[in-house]
Parts: C-alpha cells; sequence; structure tokens
C-alpha cells in the first residue's frame, strides 16, 4: 500500500515539476522595451495579455490536477500515459502564446492556440474520466461525475467553438478562449464531497 501511495505522489511530482518548466519558460519570452519609458509598455500588449491567459490556463490545469490526483490511488499504467500525453500538450503552450505576442493576436496563430487547447482539454477530459471512474462513490457520487463530465464537454465545446470563430475573427475567438476558461476556475463541481 505505501508503495502504490509514493507513485501516485511520483505522478504528481512530476507533473508539478513540468508545469513549473513550461511556467519558467513562457516568462522567457518576455522582453522588455529598450526605451526608458512607460510608452514603451503599450506595443507589448498583445505579450502582455496573451502571458496573462495562458498563466491562467497553466494555473487552472493544475488547480484541476492537484484537485483530481487527490481521487487517484494506485495510477494504473493508462493513467500515467495520459497524464504524458496531456502534460506533452501543455507543453506546446510557450510557443503558442509567444506566436500569438509576436503577430498581435493574428488569426492562424490564435486558431493554433485555441487549437492547442482542444488538445490539452480532451486529454484532461480523458485523464478525469479515468480518475473519477475509478473513484470511490463515497467521494464522488454519480451525480457528480455527470455534472463533471457536462462541465467538461461544455468547456471543449467553447474552445472548439473559439477555433472556427478565429479563423474570421481571431480576438473574438481569444475572447471565448478567455470565457471558456472561467468554468474550469474552481476545479469541484456543485456535490463533490471531500472525505
Amino acid at each position: 500500500m505505501h508503495e502504490e501511495k509514493i507513485t501516485a505522489e511520483r505522478l504528481t511530482a512530476f507533473s508539478d515539476g513540468v508545469f513549473a518548466v513550461i511556467v519558467t519558460i513562457m516568462v522567457l519570452e518576455l522582453k522588455a522595451p529598450e526605451q526608458p519609458a512607460f510608452s514603451a509598455l503599450g506595443p507589448l500588449w498583445p505579450t502582455a495579455i496573451s502571458y496573462a491567459v495562458s498563466y491562467l490556463f497553466i494555473a487552472i490545469i493544475w488547480i484541476n490536477h492537484h484537485y483530481l490526483m487527490r481521487f487517484v490511488g494506485p495510477p494504473t499504467l493508462g493513467l500515467i500515459w495520459i497524464n504524458f500525453v496531456h502534460l506533452f500538450m501543455v507543453s506546446f503552450l510557450p510557443f503558442a502564446t509567444a506566436w500569438i505576442a509576436r503577430t498581435k493576436l493574428a488569426s492562424s496563430p490564435v486558431v493554433l492556440y485555441a487549437g492547442l487547447f482542444v488538445c490539452v482539454d480532451i486529454a484532461y477530459n480523458v485523464f478525469e474520466h479515468q480518475v473519477l471512474v475509478r473513484a470511490d462513490v463515497t467521494q464522488v457520487s454519480a451525480r457528480v461525475r455527470r455534472l463533471a463530465r457536462r462541465r467538461s464537454l461544455i468547456v471543449l465545446a467553447g474552445f472548439t467553438t473559439a477555433m472556427l470563430v478565429a479563423f474570421v475573427a481571431p480576438r473574438l475567438g481569444f475572447g471565448l478562449i478567455c470565457a471558456a476558461l472561467i468554468l474550469h476556475l474552481r476545479p469541484e463541481v456543485p456535490g463533490f464531497t471531500n472525505r
């Protein structure tokens, strides 16, 4: 039993390390302006907003991942692999963030950015499903599982819509990404118990 707990803790620790590296890579993309005036910060708005949204996305992913890990128990090989797939998708976020910042939220970069959110969310949905299916019913009721699944599918639909909208209206697509993120600000859905 002790070894199983260590395995779940190692999975969490590895994931935490990957999230930390991703945030570090993103912050390295932030370049200070050459001019010593506040007015030089104005043109950096695409960098600031893309960094803020990406940082929020990583924070939401980490919080939700941390929350779900409480229900894991001994992780299966399938759960470990889907966690790696999820982290792999998240690892592309610094690239996509830099591209939308450099192009001032142009269409193709925002489409890619939203598409990456779709891929990350699909991997997260599979991860969440595998965790909740194995969770004890005294911790997560069938009703809560349905609500979590419904919320996850709504967020996925939001990211997909943002991707499609970004083809013609990239800034609106970017706004839809932000709106979809709001649904995952709190990891638990109503009715989750923590026993």
